[in-house]
């Protein structure tokens, strides 16, 4: 792997300091190198500084040049939450949505996830695998070098399987949302954990990093989803929680009764739940397209902040309530409907996703020591990540010191 030099950049931009993960003020505090240079050796950062300060004569014979002038650097971004193995589409039920119908009602209508099932169980492994790459190189081209995606899909065994299988092939991050919905073959919630415990869990604890739950109304509730979760952790699988998009139904508190990695959506979560949440280690995975996507009220990021929380952002891609795979449109809605600053919203996206995901002391600074993941902007200034709402402002995708992708 060829030593690769990005220099002359008019910013390198990171997330301050080498703590994980970030909550209170230090998620605000970034660092700024002006007219620096990121070096990469063997896919690693091994430098970051001013241009002044570069050893040019150091530097091996073959050294790939990247020219970084009138172009800010950040880390790579980290998506810590997508369903992005799926098949097929949901176009018409987003017709439907804008002429009134609400998600509770298309999904009891047999439409929502349930729609997706059928097209995912019909799509096979090879049609999932390819799904999956043309959303992961969506998602690249958006500026995002490391993703997690779920099943909850398939709700068979095989599908299950072949969804977690596609992940890793993709080289995301895979999580097992065997508790989504229920199938339509199973009588009750009950009885298709009973099957998915028994007949799908010993293998996916092999494939999977995580287990995932649906928490709500409709779906799964408090003792379904600890008996779900308690099994999975038993199994090795870290315990997140999809809790409170619709209604609080407990879904924090058992969070932190498991002492889960994280517990996402949370727009229905009120001031108890947020000071849980500020006290707790649990990060609250925020996914402000889906509210947006749905008409629902913003999660309290000003408040869980303030609070002391361990706040991430997330897209939720998925082609029912958030077919969006751009983390700087996240950004700018954090920014601009959550409260947050640029930067809150670029360590949220970056050190503290990957925390959500485990891999805080690997991914989300540009730092030596850490993955060569970084994206080079077409502007000279950072903040246009979040400020150019839906603008084509990724110009370079460097991902373990390779280009992947550029406009």
């Amino acid at each position: 792997m060829p030593t690769l030099l990005v220099r002359d950049l008019a910013q390198v931009v990171s997330p301050a300091g080498v703590l994980a993960p970030l909550r209170g003020r230090a998620l605000g505090e970034v660092s700024v190198v002006e007219q620096g240079y990121v070096l990469c050796v063997n896919g690693e950062i091994a430098a970051v500084g001013p241009m002044g300060e570069l050893q040019a004569d150091e530097l091996p014979a073959d050294v790939v040049e990247l020219d970084g002038r009138g172009r800010a650097a950040v880390p790579g971004l980290v998506d810590c939450h997508t369903h992005a193995c799926f098949a097929g589409d949901r176009a018409a039920e987003f017709e439907l949505r804008a002429s009134g119908a609400s998600y509770e009602e298309l999904h009891s209508a047999g439409g929502g996830i349930l729609a997706t099932v059928h097209a995912t169980r019909a799509a096979g492994e090879n049609g999932l695998a390819a799904a999956l790459e043309r959303h992961r190189a969506w998602m690249l081209a958006h500026g995002t070098t490391t993703f997690e995606a779920k099943s909850g899909y398939g709700l068979d065994r095989e599908t299950e399987l072949a969804q977690l299988r596609a992940v890793a092939g993709a080289g995301g991050v895979p999580t097992w949302l065997g508790a989504h919905a229920v199938p339509p073959e199973f009588p009750d919630a009950d009885a298709y954990l009973d099957f998915a415990l028994a007949e799908v869990l010993p293998t996916a604890a092999g494939l999977a990093e995580a287990a995932d739950v649906f928490l709500e109304r409709g779906a799964f509730d408090v003792a379904q989803a600890r008996r779900y979760l308690e099994a999975c952790r038993a199994a090795g699988l870290a315990p997140r929680l999809h809790a409170d998009q619709f209604t609080e139904a407990g879904g924090v508190p058992l969070a932190v009764e498991l002492g889960a990695r994280s517990v996402d959506h949370l727009e229905a979560t009120g001031r108890d739940g947020v000071r849980t949440l500020g006290a707790s280690d649990v990060a609250a995975v925020l996914l402000p397209v889906a509210a947006l996507f749905l008409g629902r009220a913003m999660p309290l990021a000003r408040e869980l902040v303030d609070a002391g929380a361990i706040v991430a952002l997330a897209t939720d891609f998925n082609p029912g309530s958030a077919f969006c795979e751009s983390l700087p449109i996240v950004m700018s809605l954090a920014c601009t409907q959550l409260g947050l600053s640029p930067a809150q919203a670029l360590a949220a996206c970056t050190v503290n996703a990957a925390h959500v995901l485990g891999r805080a002391g690997r991914l989300g600074r540009l730092a030596p020591g850490y993955a060569a993941d970084i994206v080079l902007l077409d502007a000279a200034d950072w903040r246009y990540l979040a400020y150019h709402l839906g603008g084509e402002h990724v110009a370079v995708v460097v991902k373990e010191g390779e280009v992947a992708w550029e406009r």
